[in-house]
């Protein structure tokens, strides 16, 4: 069965059934003897990886299923395809194991705030739908006054075992027991509440609280906000996911806020002092004379608190000379004054250079 010599050796053996095991275990071979085929090479490694098995199936050959290996090869049990196969390629297992308590799932929430909310925190309050443990039977899935009972199939394990014969002896096969699923009890009269389930949908208000400096994409973790464990396990958590609204003065990048600040030619030229707003209200900025377009002026501390500690970000008011498209008479004249007063652009280039 597994294509070795009599003399082989314990590695050859062992690497014989790692290539045959893997050829026929059934998640990767879909053959309708695949299955069948895994359990012989698999009971065939089980003999002759032993001392003594190998010696009386040297000796005796097929005939030990007979009954003359005794009660060599009482005992062993064989879990599964699965268990089996993660012996020699993941690590090994032990069989099914009784289900123990389960951890809720989270919940994702999307919530929707203001620049201002996010710049200085605020609180929300949100409506949301989650599983809970059932008030009617406290989470036990029975009926008032009653409780759930030791699984009369499997006396409260989780598993049940079958014992199969071979020819090379004696072999159990473990599973998850099919009347509690794993859980080791049952319910006779389940809660009428939720059926039997233990958990129950809920719709809760939630006030959450936004700390400052929060900015589109952060998430707000409250814990054991989310749906109810099962089998004793704990409530997963709540996740508010915040989506902030572009604001109509402001842009952010990073903790910094920028400002579009618009002035005419005459207060660039002769410079001047004016109110920009802030996240905090009106703040005088001093232009100075012969100011340009795009020159950026810093106003500190007046941008989006730092989210994962002290201070705040700046202010950057970048500055733009406006070029009046319509002109009154005398603005007319008196430009055309001015004008005769200034050396030609092109000329003053040349002189710099």
């Amino acid at each position: 069965m597994l294509g070795v010599s009599r003399d082989a050796t314990d590695e050859e053996i062992k690497k014989a059934f790692r290539k045959l095991a893997f050829q026929y275990h059934p998640d990767h071979n879909r053959n309708g003897d695949a299955e069948a085929r895994f359990k012989e090479v698999n009971e065939a490694y089980q003999v002759i990886s032993d001392p003594e098995k190998r010696a009386a199936y040297d000796r005796y050959g097929h005939g030990a299923g007979d009954g003359l290996f005794g009660r060599g090869f009482e005992g062993f049990e064989f879990t599964g395809f699965g268990d089996i196969f993660d012996a020699f390629f993941g690590g090994g297992t032990t069989g099914p194991a009784r289900r123990g308590p389960q951890r809720g799932t989270d919940i994702n929430y999307d919530v929707p705030i203001s620049f201002e909310e996010a710049a200085f925190g605020c609180e929300k309050e949100i409506n949301i739908q989650r599983t809970e443990a059932c008030e009617t039977c406290s989470g036990t899935g029975a009926a008032p006054g009653k409780e759930p009972i030791r699984c009369p199939n499997c006396n409260g394990s989780g598993q049940v075992r079958r014992v199969q014969q071979s020819i090379f002896g004696r072999f159990t096969n473990i599973a998850v027991c099919p009347q509690c699923h794993g859980e080791g009890r049952v319910i006779r009269d389940p809660c009428p509440e939720c059926r039997g389930s233990g958990r129950e949908e809920k719709r809760r208000r939630i006030s959450v609280k936004i700390p400052a400096g929060v900015d589109s994409g952060t998430q707000v973790r409250i814990r054991g906000g989310g749906d109810a464990g099962t089998r004793g396990g704990p409530s997963g958590d709540l996740y508010v996911s915040l989506a902030v609204s572009p604001h109509d003065l402001f842009v952010r990048e990073g903790d910094d806020v920028h400002y579009e600040l618009a002035v005419n030619f005459a207060q660039a030229a002769l410079g001047t002092e004016v109110e920009v707003p802030t996240l905090d209200g009106p703040s005088k900025l001093k232009i100075p004379a012969g100011s340009q377009t795009d020159t950026v002026f810093k106003i500190k501390h007046k941008g989006i608190p730092h989210l994962h500690g002290r201070g705040r970000g700046d202010q950057f008011v970048r500055m733009h000379v406006e070029t009046p498209d319509s002109l009154s008479k005398k603005q007319r004249q008196l430009l055309q004054e001015l004008a005769e007063t200034f050396e030609p652009a092109a000329e003053k280039k040349k002189k710099q250079k």
